[in-house]
């Protein structure tokens, strides 16, 4: 159970503290928005009692995926409300960082078809607020969706602790850790095994075998 909010007549945002930074709110409230500021444990960004938006400019989404922090956040986001949405802001995502192109289009593709997430581009914060607005205004107005604050963090299960670690091999997605865990029942068994032994897991090919044995074989240098 969340915290209902009775709009005023206008279009209700909830925006969460740490985004007031970035002086969204006034943008927002130019559209002739209601806006709510809140600390909010899921989210950046609640539209309706279903739709919440999480928000990264090109910069936070690469150090998030390199650090896992936007999977945690986007698996807390589905498990609190039916349509979550990441918006993707800012250009030059390709060229911002010395991460491959390839692993790259890789998280994307994941967070879209593995998370279920669309992801929404903008070119600036500007934008941003007008894209937030409608499908705030279109929930509100016309589907009468009413507004809560709502979401909590939930603790995460041995299993998805496991997958987190898996996911962190070379060449290794969400759904390859599930189904390497599926295939051995650790994830100590699945640093035992050999090659061939990884080879036998769908998705799993030589190349990407090759990678995680390095990995966990090599030795830490200075």
């Amino acid at each position: 159970m969340g915290q209902k909010l009775i709009p005023t007549g206008k279009v209700l945002i909830v925006v969460d503290v740490h985004e007031s930074g970035t002086d969204i709110e006034k943008l927002l409230a130019s559209y002739g928005a209601q806006v709510i500021l809140r600390s909010i444990e899921v989210g950046d960004y609640i539209l309706s009692d279903r739709v919440a938006v999480e928000r990264k400019t090109t910069e936070d989404f690469l150090n998030s995926i390199k650090d896992g922090r936007l999977f945690s956040q986007l698996i807390e986001l589905s498990r609190n409300f039916d349509s979550p949405i990441l918006v993707l802001e800012g250009n030059g995502l390709f060229l911002r960082s010395k991460m491959h192109p390839n692993a790259i289009r890789g998280a994307i593709a994941s967070i879209v078809t593995d998370y279920k997430v669309p992801i929404l581009t903008t070119t600036g914060l500007e934008e941003t607020a007008a894209q937030i607005f409608w499908i705030a205004k279109r929930e509100q107005e016309e589907l009468k969706k009413s507004v809560s604050i709502r979401g909590e963090k939930k603790g995460e299960t041995a299993r998805q602790k496991q997958e987190y670690l898996l996911a962190g091999l070379p060449n290794v997605s969400k759904i390859t850790a599930e189904r390497l865990l599926n295939h051995f029942g650790s994830p100590l068994e699945v640093f035992n095994a050999s090659e061939n032994d990884l080879i036998e897991v769908e998705g799993v090919g030589k190349k990407t075998a090759k990678g995680i044995k390095s990995v966990l074989e090599s030795e830490c240098e200075d």
